[in-house]
């Protein structure tokens, strides 16, 4: 790798497209790659395009996209141009896209044609060109002088022409938008210095070369994908394929056969998946592996046939955004298969731990990378669980337009509250016991914020409060239902139970029927109530991004208790409930 000096984003774009000419870059798995000689003039001119648009240093720009070349070529063009990056959740939905545009104040979208349909009656913007394409949408102030600007030919001039404004490393690169924000938008500053140190600090786990290949099967928005899986390669020159498809088992595995990557990284659900439906029934069907002195000998040969299923080249395989399964990671320790599990939040953009594969202590989480400090607050003398704090210059320095939850994200003395609890051990190693916040990691790394989800649920005519939790089957919501939701219920069957009531006294035949139509009329208002809740859920969840929605849904029969500021005592449930 190149020296770096400014630690900004048009630094690496200027020297890797120098450094590393001839090499492929960006590609799709079926499509041909975009080289590294590529990446300075097509990134100048969208930097130009954008110009023409009146885009400055500072204005903010929004990408959605499918992860493609074309996403990482429009980053670039808008760190380029001095601009801030604001990256979108494909998953996101139109209301959703609607409110992050308004919270960051985006002049300029940049959408692919896939997913323009989720902006297309965005209020006053309308599609103004293509580059690159991706559609470019804005709003339509000189609409009829745009039109003429933004031709080919005028966008070329203005790149012949185009001068990157200066850029200092404390400059804002992203807003990254973490959840769904339905209300309370949550926009996380970072500077191009926080991305490029935190690339340069991984350097302690992963050392990429001109010869590598990465799949790339998470959404390039998240920051775990872009500074790891983007930003790390394009330093180093090497080239990162992407699937024209969601990473399904049928799109994965001609993939893999296709790249042979070498470098990969994924979420505990992906490799989980593969372990519980492929590996460990095969495991289990060999007497054998019943007898446990054996089991690490027979995992060990398991781990073979998993190696070539990943196309038998894979030197790093970085596994992080949600906690992995213990009896996941022991089969893959005893495979010697070359993963490492990391640790980060999208506030330290994002790693902030982690381990060189074949050095991870089963069950940690890491050593604290190349100058990123860490403690624990206030341990526990029995434990030595404690908040993890974190210090260093991938740490962001607060949230868009939100002073107070700024303010509440530092100590005192300037350390970043995580609010996950953990250890750290005599050797410095990390633990991630759990989490302080009510945010929940989901399956594939996003932040869920149960507060969003329980906003959609009370909004239903049956519902008086609701609490949301998640745990290894999913997402699950406590219902607590309004009085006038049960009456309609309940109402027919207290009138049948009472005409029971009344038949029985005189112990007649009338007695026999009377308690078969209530006990009919129970089982409906049974079956009624299921209904009810399952249409609570299935509605929500078509308020919901995928990542956010619903697995399960339970009636809490009493009021959830609260605080004497009327607040739901969370720690409460769903312990409480077992």
């Amino acid at each position: 790798m190149y020296p770096i000096d400014n630690y900004t984003i048009p630094e690496i774009v200027q020297k890797s497209s120098e450094r590393y000419a001839d090499r492929p870059a960006l590609a799709m798995v079926e499509g041909g790659p975009v080289y590294f000689r590529d990446l300075e003039p097509r990134s100048r001119r969208i930097s130009a395009f954008l110009g023409l648009l009146g885009v400055k240093k500072g204005d903010r720009v929004a990408i959605l996209s499918e992860n493609r070349p074309e996403w990482g070529l429009a980053y670039f063009g808008i760190s380029c141009s001095g601009a801030v990056a604001v990256p979108l959740m494909v998953d996101f939905l139109p209301e959703q896209i609607a409110t992050i545009l308004e919270h960051s104040e985006s002049k300029v979208l940049i959408v692919s044609k896939r997913l323009a349909s989720k902006v297309s009656g965005e209020g006053e913007r309308r599609i103004l060109a293509s580059i690159e394409d991706l559609s470019v949408i804005a709003a339509p102030a000189g609409a009829g002088a745009l039109s003429a600007l933004v031709s080919p030919d005028a966008i070329d001039r203005a790149a012949s022409f185009f001068v990157s404004p200066d850029i200092h490393p404390e400059d804002l690169a992203s807003i990254l938008y973490t959840s769904g924000t339905m209300g309370m938008p949550k926009g996380v500053m970072l500077t191009h210095r926080n991305f490029v140190f935190d690339a340069v600090a991984s350097r302690r786990f992963i050392v990429l070369g001109r010869t590598d290949r990465l799949l790339s099967i998470l959404p390039l928005a998240h920051s775990y994908e872009f500074t790891i899986g983007f930003l790390i390669p394009m330093m180093h020159g090497s080239a990162v394929y992407y699937l024209s498809r969601p990473p399904s088992v049928t799109a994965l595995l001609p993939a893999l056969a296709a790249v042979r990557p070498t470098i990969m990284l994924s979420v505990p659900l992906v490799i989980e998946k593969i372990y519980n439906s492929a590996v460990k029934p095969a495991l289990e069907a060999v007497p054998l592996y019943r007898v446990p002195f054996l089991r690490p000998v027979l995992d060990w040969v398991g781990g073979l046939k998993l190696k070539r299923t990943f196309g038998g080249k894979i030197r790093f395989f970085g596994i992080g955004g949600a906690p992995l399964g213990a009896e996941t990671e022991t089969f893959l320790h005893h495979a010697r298969f070359k993963y490492s599990i990391g640790y980060g939040l999208t506030e330290t953009a994002p790693l902030v731990a982690g381990n060189q594969p074949g050095r991870v202590k089963v069950h940690t989480t890491g050593f604290p990378s190349n100058q990123v400090l860490i403690r624990v607050a206030d341990p526990r003398p029995d434990t030595g669980e404690g908040e993890i704090q974190v210090k260093g210059d991938n740490v962001f320095p607060g949230y868009y337009k939100d002073p107070e939850r700024s303010a509440e994200a530092f100590t005192a003395d300037g350390w970043f509250r995580t609010g996950d609890l953990g250890t750290v051990d005599r050797q410095g190693r990390v633990t991630v016991r759990g989490r302080t916040k009510t945010m929940i990691l989901g399956a594939s790394g996003e932040n869920i914020y149960p507060e969003e989800i329980e906003a959609v649920l009370n909004a239903s005519p049956y519902v008086s409060e609701s609490l949301v939790y998640g745990d290894e089957r999913g997402l699950t919501a406590l219902v607590h239902l309004k009085p006038e939701a049960l009456e309609l219920l309940t109402a027919k069957v207290k009138d049948e139970l009472e005409g029971a009531e009344v038949a029985a006294s005189r112990m007649t035949k009338a007695a026999q029927l009377a308690a078969e139509r209530a006990e009919s009329r129970i089982a409906s208002a049974e079956r009624n109530l299921t209904a009810m809740m399952e249409q609570i859920k299935r509605e929500a969840n078509t308020r919901l991004a995928a990542f956010s929605r619903l697995a399960r849904i339970e009636r809490q029969v009493e009021p959830f208790e609260k605080t004497p500021k009327q607040s739901i005592k969370r720690f409460l449930y769903p312990t409480k409930r077992r």
